[in-house]
Parts: structure tokens; C-alpha cells; sequence
């Protein structure tokens, strides 16, 4: 049996890891690799470690785009095996790799203008829309821990990882033919969510696991807040509603935005907060919400029982879901009081929290609260960050508006969080692989797994085969 490290290797982008077993070569996730847009565009064109053509099956983790976004990519280029996936991760990418098609365009767009002032030929997008709808054909669903047979000698089985709507550990149960029959328990961890989370089920302990593939995102990192801090959030909220103005909250469009409309159903169904008018200014989240209604199964009890006790855990009084450009831009306009516009993108970067931002930055009664993690050169680590003025669709905006970050609502597990994780795992985990993760997060997480558990624990290099 043999691993070879394809991507998400010294990075937490582009997650690609490609297992031979038993003659079968098996493709864990089939992520983009994002960068600067040329970088990018070049990354993800190609598949330098493996032939799509010869790859036999697919299994995915979970919907996010670094996770999944070059799927329809691989299809494309000749891969034409099943893709194992849950039945909300299919659901979800159905949204998600069309969204991402459309990125494309856009990006391919940009890069061109440039590359015509080089006097360079234009090139065309990783893939369509409609080479996303294909792919989604060639997927397979399969329910949290019901065993799959996989091809000669494999079986899988998804745990739930607690990371976003969907995520899954895969736990691979493997007869090595090339190695006298020995059974062995292989996992990859996928992407580990910090547990207690508003929303779904915490990670499960897998049993008796031989060989880990393990996420190492906050090696070396601790969460500000822990999960569930509500009250501080109701709190901010609270302030910024007395000033009068608008709270405008960037938010990724799958998974934060559904955090965060479960937590203001709670508060107003409970009285602690009083109710405002709730904006959700991003397709992409309409159609997540729209989605997350439909998987109960990932809801951890508290949103179980609220689904059949109570009513919808994320539709609720004065709560308006806006598609169309206009209904967005007449937010814009609005002089009629406090409310909150929860949109895309969370870090800024896109979408039409940029238009909310460049019409509400300028007056101090309207409060920006950042849920999530604003990655370095964005637009929302600069307003995090104080500047007092930035800009915007490339004018200068001043910054008057209030800035309130918290950090509660991460879906990553914290360096402490990821070592309980470990630690809750049986079975000897003799030989440990740390992807999806900068080089110094995977360092400070492999000195500690060492320092508390022993073992093997290795820092994965990108196109680095070992053999198992």
C-alpha cells in the first residue's frame, strides 16, 4: 500500500492524497489550490502527480472548495470512476462547484486582460458549469458509519468529523493483498471541527485506527473564545443595535451563515435579543440554507429537537432571504433603522458584502462584525486591522463604522482541540502524516503528538510517496 502526498502538503489549500492499494488507486478529495489568480489558474490547470485517466475512485471529505473544487476538473481530464461522498456533501457541491464554475469565468476573465497586455493568447476557464453538473452524476452517497464495500480488499466507512454540514472522517478497513492479508484501519481525518458546535454533531472517536492522515490547520493555535459563546456575540450585537445603524457581518455563505441564523433564531425566540430585521444577501447562502433544512441527520440534539419541537432552526420572524441584485441594492439604500445584513464573502474578498461595506464603512452609528478568519492582503483583515481608510472597487473608503471581531464560530479545530481529537482515537496509530497545514502549524502539532502520544509523526512534503 502506498500514499502520495498530491497537494494540501506545507499548505491547508489544494488537498489531494492518492492511495494505492491492492492494484486500486483510490483519490482522497480533489481540491483547487488557491493563491494569487495566475498562480492559481497555472496549479490547478494540470494534474501533475497522477493521471485523472488512471485514477479508480474518488473519495470526498466534505464540500469545501479546497477540498472539492477540482472534481469537475479531474472529470474532465478522463477520470470516470464513482465518487464517494455523504448525502449533504452531495448536496452542497451541487451549489458549490457551480458557484466555483462561475469563479472561474471571472478569474479567466481577469487574467486575460492582463496576459493581452503581454501579448499573451487568452486561456480558458478550469471548467463550466455544466462540467460541474456532469461530475455531480458520477457521485455516490452513502450515510454516516454504514460500511461501503470500495473495490478488492477496501471498505468504507464516513464518521462524522463535525466541520461543516456534511464533513466526514474516512476510515478505509484494508486487506493488503501485497502484504499477507493484514488487516489495517487507515483514517483521514478530513477536516476535525472544534465540537459544540450551534449546529451539528460533535466529531466521532474512531476505534482502532492503524494509520492516520491527519489535518494540522491550527497546529500550534488557540481559539480566543470557545464554541458556543453566545452570549458574548448577543452581547456585541446588543451594543451595536442601541447606536441605531446597520450590523453588517461578513460571513462565508455555507455553514457561518447558518451558525449564525440558529443563534439569532435562539436569542429572539428567547427573548434575548430584540428583534430587527435579519437580511441574507447572498444566493449561494439562500441555497446552503436551503440545504442545511433538509440533513437533520448532522444536527447535533439541541437543533434535533428544535426541528420537530419548535419550528425551522434557521427561518424565523423578520428574517428576509435576498437573491436578486435589486432587492440587494435597495439595502443600500434603506434609511429606516437598525438591522442586520449578514453576506458574502467572509473575507471580503467578494460579493455583496463589498457594496454594504463601501455605503455603510463612512457612518459611525453602523457596526462590521467579523465570525471568521480574514487570511493576510484581504480587504477584511485590513478593516480587522484598524486601517482607517481602505479601498473599495478601487476608490478610497474612510472607516468610521464600528469593528467587532469573534472568533467563537470557527468550524477548525484548535491545536488543543485537534490533540483531544487524537487522544479519543483507539487503536495503536503507529504511523501519523500531517497535511493541510502551513509548515510551522504542522511542526507545533507534530512535537506535540510526539511529546503526548509517541509514535511515528511525520510532516508531509507535496509529491512525497511513502509506503505503508
Amino acid at each position: 500500500m502506498k500514499l502520495k502526498f498530491c497537494g494540501a502538503a506545507g499548505t491547508t489549500t489544494g488537498s489531494q492524497h492518492l492511495l494505492e492499494i491492492n492494484g486500486t488507486r483510490i483519490l482522497l478529495d480533489c481540491g483547487l489550490y488557491q493563491g494569487h489568480r495566475s498562480e492559481s489558474y497555472e496549479v490547478n490547470c494540470g494534474f501533475p502527480h497522477f493521471d485523472p485517466q488512471e485514477i479508480d475512485i474518488v473519495v470526498l471529505s466534505h464540500a469545501h472548495i479546497d477540498h472539492s473544487g477540482n472534481l469537475p476538473n479531474l472529470c474532465k481530464q478522463g477520470f470516470s470512476g464513482n465518487i464517494y461522498a455523504t448525502f449533504a456533501t452531495r448536496d452542497l457541491c451541487q451549489i458549490m462547484l457551480a458557484d466555483s464554475a462561475h469563479i472561474q469565468e471571472q478569474d479567466t476573465e481577469w487574467l486575460n486582460k492582463d496576459r493581452a497586455k503581454d501579448g499573451l493568447p487568452p486561456v480558458q476557464p478550469l471548467y463550466l458549469e455544466e462540467d460541474a453538473e456532469r461530475c455531480l452524476r458520477q457521485f455516490i452517497s452513502l450515510g454516516y458509519e454504514r460500511p461501503m464495500p470500495l473495490c478488492d480488499g477496501v471498505t468504507l466507512t464516513f464518521f462524522d468529523a463535525g466541520h461543516i454540514l456534511g464533513a466526514a472522517q474516512v476510515l478505509l478497513e484494508i486487506i493488503d493483498k501485497e502484504d499477507g492479508n493484514k488487516k489495517k484501519r487507515f483514517l483521514f481525518s478530513g477536516a476535525i471541527g472544534r465540537g459544540g458546535n450551534e449546529i451539528l454533531r460533535d466529531p466521532v472517536a474512531v476505534p482502532d485506527v492503524d494509520f492516520v492522515l491527519m489535518e494540522s490547520t491550527y497546529g500550534g493555535r488557540e481559539h480566543e473564545l470557545p464554541t458556543g459563546a453566545t452570549d458574548a456575540f448577543g452581547e456585541i450585537l446588543g451594543e451595536a443595535l442601541k447606536r441605531g445603524g446597520k450590523v453588517m457581518i461578513p460571513a462565508f455563505a455555507v455553514e457561518r451563515t447558518q451558525q449564525l441564523l440558529n443563534v439569532l433564531n435562539q436569542r429572539f425566540h428567547t427573548a434575548k435579543l430584540r428583534r430587527v430585521p435579519v437580511f441574507v444577501d447572498s444566493p449561494l447562502a439562500v441555497n446552503a440554507t436551503e440545504i442545511f433544512r433538509i440533513h437533520p441527520e448532522c444536527f447535533n440534539e439541541t437543533v434535533y429537537r428544535f426541528l420537530f419541537d419548535e419550528s425551522d432552526p434557521f427561518i424565523f420572524e423578520g428574517l428576509h432571504l435576498v437573491r436578486s441584485v435589486t432587492e440587494s441594492k435597495k439595502l443600500n439604500d434603506s434609511k429606516s433603522g437598525p438591522c442586520i445584513i449578514i453576506s458574502a464573502s467572509g473575507m471580503c474578498e467578494a460579493g455583496r458584502i463589498r457594496h454594504h461595506l463601501k455605503n455603510g464603512l463612512g457612518d459611525p452609528k453602523n457596526t462590521v462584525l467579523f465570525v471568521g478568519y480574514c487570511a493576510d492582503n484581504t480587504l477584511g483583515r485590513a478593516i480587522r486591522d484598524g486601517r482607517k481608510t481602505v479601498n473599495i472597487f478601487g476608490k478610497p473608503v474612510n472607516v468610521r463604522a464600528n469593528i467587532e471581531t469573534i472568533d467563537s464560530f470557527s468550524g477548525h479545530a484548535d491545536h488543543s482541540e485537534l490533540l483531544d481529537w487524537f487522544g479519543r482515537m483507539t487503536g495503536p496509530k503507529s504511523r501519523v502524516w500531517l497535511v493541510h497545514g502551513e509548515s510551522s502549524r504542522s511542526d507545533a502539532l507534530r512535537n506535540a503528538l510526539t511529546d503526548e502520544f509517541g509514535g511515528a509523526v511525520d510532516v508531509a512534503a507535496l509529491g512525497e510517496t511513502v509506503t505503508i
